[in-house]
């Protein structure tokens, strides 16, 4: 036999033994039923990605479920199946999912926040909501910069934002509760205020803060800051309704009745245009008919006729006409607060 045959030969029957000695030490330690059930998890775990992709939920639930249960370490299966939960309304389900999540990976940002938010809107437990979301704030996440490849210094500091901010809608809901313990539900306001002017801070022209920052400052009582923020929502999104009829009834409980009006008028126009159900357009109808009555008896609607008589509005054959003119001019009337005046009063 030549010596390179017997080289060959004596190389198959080491890798042969070496082989032997790594399998028998992987069943011994029960590391190769791990690898073969890691190999099963993940090739559900990817059928049940595809499938949610394609929002097949059922389908995505199920690869979900038989993923996890050969390799039960995967977050973002839990997260995603936990996100489908949602969407079914099994909010415990979720819940028990997020948690899970949390469990394999506790820095995981979007399992806390999202299991954050159920824990508020949904199943109306404020403490572990409040839990979660200062358990995104006080995370030590590495921030990774490479340039032109991947930065999440921008995407974690947003999260912070968003945490915030979710901090103050478990607050404000929390003070709902509190009904029979005043100073507890004042207390919670106090809170759900620091917590949207933190959002602020990252979050400068985000709509909704502002508009969740006037709602407690108009339930706390401080009708000034209320109506800055209500000025502020409504300058970045004129179109939307909800900062109008809010700034309305803060100015009518104000006895400023004109410029309620004003505000009732543009949230009854952008409510009728818009996707809200008709019990809330009905409610928005009642309280412009009611504020045109508080006009009639203050004598205020004489000054209000004739600034509707004197706007100008282009007509074609008896139809009024959009024009661009027009529609800017509709967009500025719209961007206007009528809250203006009494804000820049001197506070003494």
């Amino acid at each position: 036999m030549s010596k390179i045959i017997k080289i060959v030969i004596s190389s198959i029957v080491t890798l042969f033994i070496l082989s032997a000695i790594a399998i028998g030490g992987l069943l011994y330690f029960g590391l190769f039923e791990n690898l073969t059930n890691g190999i099963v998890g993940m090739y559900y775990v990817n059928k049940g990605d595809k499938a949610y992709r394609k929002k097949n939920l059922a389908k995505a639930i199920e690869y979900y479920q038989k993923g996890l249960k050969a390799y039960p370490k995967h977050f973002e299966a839990w997260t995603n199946l936990g996100n489908i939960y949602v969407t079914y309304e099994d909010f415990y389900s979720a819940k028990d999912a997020y948690e899970h999540a949390i469990e394999v990976k506790p820095n995981y940002t979007i399992a806390r926040m999202n299991y954050g938010i159920i824990a508020t809107e949904k199943l109306g437990d404020f403490e572990e909501a409040i839990k979660q979301f200062n358990s995104i704030l006080t995370a030590k996440n590495k921030i990774w910069f490479i340039p032109f490849i991947f930065n999440n210094k921008k995407s974690t500091k947003m999260n912070k934002g968003l945490a915030y901010y979710n901090l103050g809608v478990a607050y404000r809901m929390k003070s709902f509760y509190e009904s029979e313990n005043q100073p507890q539900a004042e207390e919670d306001l106090r809170n759900a205020i620091k917590y949207y002017e933190e959002a602020l801070k990252i979050m400068p022209k985000d709509y909704s803060t502002l508009f969740n920052l006037g709602v407690v400052y108009q339930l706390s009582g401080n009708t000034k800051k209320s109506a800055q923020n209500y000025c502020k929502a409504i300058a970045i999104e004129p179109m939307n309704y909800e900062a109008h009829y809010n700034l309305a009834i803060l100015l009518r409980h104000l006895k400023m009745y004109k410029e309620a009006y004003n505000e009732i008028e543009k949230a009854t126009i952008l409510a009728s245009e818009g996707n809200i159900n008709s019990n809330a357009q009905s409610y928005v109808f009642d309280i412009l008919n009611d504020m045109s009555m508080a006009l009639i008896v203050n004598d205020d609607y004489k000054s209000l006729l004739e600034t509707q008589n004197n706007s100008e509005i282009t007509y074609v054959h008896g139809k009024m006409v959009a024009t661009e003119d027009l529609d800017k001019a509709i967009l500025k009337n719209l961007k206007k607060c009528e809250a203006k005046e009494y804000i820049e009063e001197d506070s003494d």
